[in-house]
């Protein structure tokens, strides 16, 4: 029987290899909203630089961001049996990330997306190869963390809200990604219900609930909430976080940046997944709300979604020097 782990991270695996563009543009609405990023159609593109970042994704960044603080994690995740597949690995192990629920597929290409960066913001080119999804018994950890996973995985997930109902003491984090959304609700219904916590962004949250209309942010948490999840937390990128538990709505600011963003890759990923360790770690919902937050601006301070993340001592010792203003606060 495999050990019992603090978390358990359920997700696809990638390599992101990140084109700096250097000749392009960026087209916005009136709203500074639905945004596009242009280049000269037909034409030879010059780029700074590429930079190849291996394992990962958004459940591979949960369980690399467990790992540096301390929580005994592994990574249910698909690889083929190419090259990259095989770095993928060899870098979760480096990062102390448990590979004993990895499957290596023969014949399969690992997944390999290309990361358009522009300015502090990225555009991403990906493309999910066919695994055949199978879950692994991980035993009973602590906590699930779930995420984005690719279109064919439907009876998957069927297969971990089964694996949940199977073993109700494990607590879920579910962050869901483009094709879940895509899901919807009532496919994945028992997962919205069975989340200890709920994480996504404003448009994530709108995408979920079929809204295309502008709407404030407490009828998006309350209407959130009332999927089933326990407690809900919508992220606003640099304007701050909330999170809503039925009763109190908590505002947190972000960690004020040392610098301006190198690049945003894997700052909601971030954020995500240090709440949820937090919690793993026995805080409550204000400290993890204070924990987060630096883990986002200390990620967009590199190229891609794991270099930054930090060790627990480091985040302590930040949190305890913040500025006075540093707290969540409470709205309702």
């Amino acid at each position: 029987m495999p050990k019992d782990y603090d978390l358990v991270a359920i997700g696809d695996i990638t390599t992101d290899a990140f084109i700096r563009l250097k000749d392009a543009s960026v087209f916005c609405d009136v709203n500074r909203e639905k945004c596009k990023l242009c280049v000269s159609f037909g034409d030879k593109v010059p780029y700074e630089f590429v930079e190849v970042v291996q394992a990962v994704g958004n459940s591979p960044n949960a369980a690399v961001a467990a790992a540096r603080l301390g929580l005994r994690s592994g990574l249910v995740a698909n690889v083929g049996d190419d090259q990259n597949g095989g770095e993928c690995l060899a870098t979760l192990k480096r990062n102390s990330v448990a590979l004993e629920f990895m499957t290596a597929h023969r014949h399969k290409e690992t997944n390999y997306h290309y990361v358009l960066w522009y300015e502090d913001e990225r555009t991403i080119l990906v493309k999910h190869q066919e695994f055949a999804y199978k879950l692994p018994d991980f035993g009973t950890p602590a906590w699930i963390y779930l995420s984005s996973l690719g279109p064919s995985s439907l009876s998957y997930h069927e297969e971990i809200i089964g694996y949940l109902a199977a073993h109700p003491t494990i607590k879920l984090a579910f962050q869901p990604g483009t094709f879940q959304i895509k899901l919807g609700t009532s496919r994945l219904g028992e997962l919205y219900k069975h989340a200890e916590v709920l994480f996504c962004n404003v448009d994530e949250a709108k995408r979920i609930l079929g809204i295309i209309e502008e709407v404030n942010i407490a009828p998006l948490l309350e209407k959130l909430r009332s999927l089933g999840s326990k407690l809900v937390v919508i992220t606003d990128g640099p304007k701050g976080a909330y999170s809503y538990d039925g009763e109190r709505t908590l505002f947190m600011p972000p960690y004020p940046d040392p610098k301006p963003p190198f690049e945003r890759t894997g700052a909601g990923d971030a954020f995500s997944s240090t709440f949820t360790a937090a919690l793993a770690l026995g805080k409550n919902v204000e400290e993890a709300l204070r924990w987060a937050p630096v883990n986002a601006m200390s990620v967009v301070q590199y190229i891609g979604a794991q270099r930054g993340l930090l060790s627990r001592e480091e985040i302590e010792r930040i949190v305890r020097e913040a500025p006075e203003n540093y707290q969540p606060k409470a709205l309702s």
